[in-house]
């Protein structure tokens, strides 16, 4: 994979992170089980270790609240 994929994966797998955290949820097993994640996958996807799809980002972005566009907003 080319660098900057790499930069950027890193880059959504930590605004994922960020969020779940603002979200006020210190665990992300916590927050996997309460929104129906199998938490070792959510824990892949924080770490930027899972090829997740779409639909687990839309539901990310759906239970924070915001849009896909604020999502992105400063990823490259």
């Amino acid at each position: 994979m080319p660098e900057n994929s790499n930069l950027t994966v890193e880059q959504i797998a930590e605004r994922i992170k960020e969020l779940r955290i603002k979200g006020g949820y210190t665990s992300y097993r916590k927050f996997a089980d309460e929104h129906d994640f199998e938490p070792k996958q959510y824990w892949n996807i924080e770490e930027g270790k899972s090829n997740f799809g779409i639909k687990a980002l839309i539901k990310i972005t759906e239970i924070h609240g915001i849009t896909m566009e604020e999502f992105f907003r400063g990823i490259e």
